[in-house]
């Protein structure tokens, strides 16, 4: 029985270690998305992009999904 709980815990450990992993990733790669579009919207790099690639990152804290960031930029970026 001891073995068993040894491997349950293993498994929630792997498991919490990729959902921490994954979010990491999608921050990031959210965040590399904000700097992109920020260029595509001529703001001057540095504090500006960067406010703005946090402005994409917490969209996806409010509605996440893949869609989220891309449709908060895409709607900065087109006119109207």
């Amino acid at each position: 029985m001891k073995s068993l709980t040894e491997r349950e815990k293993g498994f929630e450990a792997e498991f919490k270690r990729n959902q921490e992993l994954m979010f990491r990733v999608t921050a990031r790669r959210n965040r590399l998305f904000g700097l992109w579009a920020a260029v595509r919207l001529d703001l001057p790099a540095g504090e500006e992009a960067e406010a703005y690639a946090k402005t994409v990152v917490a969209a996806d804290f409010e509605a996440p999904g893949s869609r989220r960031p891309k449709r908060r930029s895409v709607t900065s970026i087109t006119p109207g």
